[in-house]
């Protein structure tokens, strides 16, 4: 056999897919996929012996090729645990749904539904009367309207009232949000005319009124909700905005971007505008996110009048723009919650806020001993999480971490990462930090398990 050629040690495309290894990965990623694979796998093998290698072991290359099915048969969107600290983590899906959100989706998408069906008339009715009372009695609008995000949210606001008329709004209020989209962009876009007034860091009132003409439209305050301007700074109240918008028969729109309907400052957060304040300083429509501090699924919600929430729901844009059944399923269980008042035990994002300093560290100091029963070197210290997602700019909250000094913390964190399921951790002086805030407590087992088989192995 000495003569006989490497090439010919390698096996078949159909004998390697043969190998008992590879049996239930064949079938999840479909034969045609596996035999890609394969061929694949078999090319860099005769390249490797082309250079001088040795062929490799049949049981070798059928590892190799098992590791790469297994990448193949995961989905490109899959969960991950969040230890990073960062509660709305806009790279991470943002807020994580409750129990009842879950199951509420799983029970209308399993079959049919009443998605745009009357039950009491037995006819055709519309998508747009879910979760409307809920917000009706929860913030005390008028009326509601979900759209897919509030971006959508405010185009449609814009181009239903403002189509070729001026939208007046302080330069200070002309924020980026994420992905690099800009206020002044969507209002271009929608047909809207921007009229800026005031100044980056102060804008008064009489600016405001100096700018009203035939060709305004409506006054937009937007909320400065993802950045801080401190120092020699002022904008007018909300109040002070109805009040001048309304004496010359204009709509205010408040643009809260995040939204909240608890108050943060028993949180020992920073004062973050309720959805219940702007409707009560007069604010004709308000629209905010469903899947920051509310807690819920991507989402759009606009609150406030009747009669402008009627035009937004009839117009053509509005189609394009609407959400689906599973959308509207999980908000309406999200709401429920704030209804009942017990939106800090089953909404996870207010349960991480709420969560004590003391309950944290007693779950980092669990995770740290089994790391050490485990043979990694761990330790807990003080450290701090960040609410995110363009909420609460600057502000923190107090927690403990577990802190891991590899010899390299960057290889660990890319360890971590594509590991299954992958942890996402923060790097900071060379360590690796894990923060137990945004760890949902049944993940605990698989943190601490990949911890350990990332480190030693």
């Amino acid at each position: 056999m000495s003569g006989t050629s490497p090439y010919r040690q390698l096996p078949s495309v159909d004998r390697l897919l043969g190998h008992s290894l590879l049996d239930p990965l064949v079938e999840q990623v479909g034969h045609d996929k596996a035999v890609h694979l394969a061929r694949a796998l078999l090319d860099e093998a005769r390249a490797a012996i082309r250079r001088g290698e040795a062929p490799p072991a049949f049981d070798d290359l059928a590892r190799v090729l098992a590791d790469r099915l297994r990448a193949a048969a995961r989905p490109s969107l899959r969960p991950v645990i969040n230890a990073t600290g960062v509660i709305i983590h806009t790279n991470l899906g943002r807020a994580p749904l409750s129990d009842a959100a879950r199951a509420a989706v799983d029970a209308v998408s399993r079959g049919y539904s009443n998605l745009e069906y009357d039950l009491e008339a037995g006819r055709r009715g519309s998508r747009y009367v879910h979760a409307v009372t809920l917000l009706r009695d929860i913030t005390g609008a008028e009326d509601a309207l979900v759209v897919n995000n509030n971006a959508g949210a405010v185009f449609l606001i814009l181009r239903a009232l403002a189509l070729g008329r001026e939208v007046i709004i302080s330069r200070g209020q002309l924020v980026e949000i994420g992905g690099g989209f800009r206020i002044p962009d969507i209002l271009a876009e929608s047909g809207a005319i921007l009229h800026e007034v005031g100044t980056t860091n102060r804008t008064h009132l009489r600016d405001y009124e100096r700018a009203l003409g035939e060709q305004t439209a409506l006054i937009l305050r937007v909320h400065q909700s993802n950045f801080r301007q401190v120092g020699f700074v002022t904008q007018p109240s909300l109040a002070d905005l109805v009040a001048l918008a309304h004496a010359h028969g204009l709509p205010l729109v408040d643009d809260l971007g995040s939204g909240t309907f608890l108050d943060t400052r028993p949180f020992g957060l920073a004062y973050e505008p309720r959805v219940q304040d702007s409707l009560a300083a007069g604010a004709d429509l308000v629209s905010f996110s469903g899947d920051k501090l509310l807690g819920g699924p991507q989402a759009g919600i606009i609150v406030g009048k009747a009669e402008y929430v009627e035009r937004l729901r009839r117009h053509p844009l509005a189609r394009a723009l609407r959400v689906d059944k599973m959308t509207l399923s999980a908000l309406e269980a999200t709401l429920s919650a704030y209804r009942r008042g017990t939106a800090t035990v089953g909404i996870p994002v207010w349960r991480m806020i709420a969560a004590s300093v003391d309950s944290l560290r007693e779950r980092a100091i669990g995770w740290a001993d089994r790391l050490r029963e485990a043979g990694v070197e761990a330790s807990v210290e003080e450290s701090v999480s960040a609410v995110g997602g363009g909420s609460l700019p600057g502000e923190t909250l107090p927690t403990w971490a577990v802190v891991v000094r590899p010899s390299s913390a960057a290889r660990l964190a890319a360890a971590l990462r594509v590991w299954e399921p992958p942890i996402i951790a923060r790097v900071e002086d060379d360590a690796v930090w894990l923060d137990p805030r945004t760890v949902l407590p049944e993940q605990d087992d698989a943190l601490v398990e990949g911890i350990v088989r990332c480190v030693v192995g």
